[in-house]
């Protein structure tokens, strides 16, 4: 295994097995043949124009389509294509800037292939309690809760969550924060935005076409993150150790392994010099589902 195998492993996608999903004439996801046949099953939701999947000409405001959508959310999920509805919104846009195009289930996004957004922190052990190593950036790692849905026990940034339609990233971020490690309001906002990673891949549910802002917290010494119903334990890492544990095992989330070789990079622990591939796995972290990758 590989850094490179890595960030590949989050790109690996056939774009000749999906159909365009459309709105107004704008691309906004990809689904599956079979998932489109799904959804075409309900003429009063959706059709099939110039090739791509899209909705019905009196859907015509974000509000009338999120209700449509909304309103088959069982019955596709009755079909076995899609998950069942988690009553946790997300908003359909290609760019977090953007008004949405409409509302979903998070559960429902991958499905269509839209784009899902994702605020990941990095919290950053500063200042010297007992005998901890300053010689090189150490950071707080999660360790999953072994019933969560995805992947369960694996090792994970501090903090990470899905963006909800109806706050902004640092809102989120603070919520997070508190939720996963309760770590104060007041704290989790001197969070400062350090990268974005875009990834899209074919999962079982879909296509995963991603995009997490990445945010580093300074950590004073005497704040210790605490486990949570998400969150069974936190362990204070290395960076380089974690860079090894992201190049040679499975053991992080597969998303986080990215947000462990961005952080990496701008640490200057993968440059040009050290790494073979380092073009490609920059490139890797920046991926959008515009072309056929294999």
């Amino acid at each position: 295994m590989s850094i490179l195998h890595k960030v590949e492993y989050c790109n690996k996608r056939d774009m000749r097995r999906f159909v365009p999903f459309t709105v107004a004439g704008v691309q906004y996801g990809w689904l599956t043949r079979e998932r489109a046949a799904v959804v075409l099953a309900h003429p009063g939701v959706f059709r099939l124009a110039r090739g791509a999947v899209t909705f019905r000409p009196l859907l015509d405001t974000p509000a009338r389509r999120s209700r449509a959508v909304a309103g088959i959310a069982a019955e596709l999920a009755a079909t076995g294509y899609f998950p069942h509805p988690r009553g946790e919104l997300y908003a359909v846009k290609n760019h977090w800037s953007e008004r949405p195009a409409f509302r979903i289930d998070r559960a429902l996004n991958p499905g269509f292939g839209l784009r899902a957004y994702g605020v990941h922190v990095n919290g950053v052990a500063v200042g010297k309690p007992g005998n901890r190593d300053n010689s090189q950036p150490q950071l707080w790692i999660a360790t999953r809760a072994k019933d969560l849905h995805v992947e369960p026990g694996k090792l994970d940034n501090m903090v990470a969550g899905g963006l909800t339609a109806d706050l902004g990233v640092m809102e989120n971020l603070v919520k997070e924060c508190a939720e996963e490690a309760h770590l104060a309001p007041r704290l989790a906002r001197t969070a400062r935005s350090a990268s974005v990673i875009h990834y899209s891949f074919e999962s079982p549910q879909g296509l995963r076409a991603d995009t997490l802002f990445c945010y580093d917290l300074a950590m004073p010494a005497s704040t210790i993150p605490r486990p949570s119903e998400e969150v069974s334990r936190y362990d204070l890492m290395p960076l380089a150790k974690a860079l090894k544990i992201v190049r040679t095992t499975r053991r992080f989330k597969f998303n986080v392994n990215l947000v462990i070789i961005d952080f990496a990079i701008r640490q200057g622990l993968i440059t040009p010099e050290n790494e073979p591939d380092f073009e490609r796995i920059v490139a890797g972290l920046h991926e959008r589902p515009d072309a056929i990758v294999q």
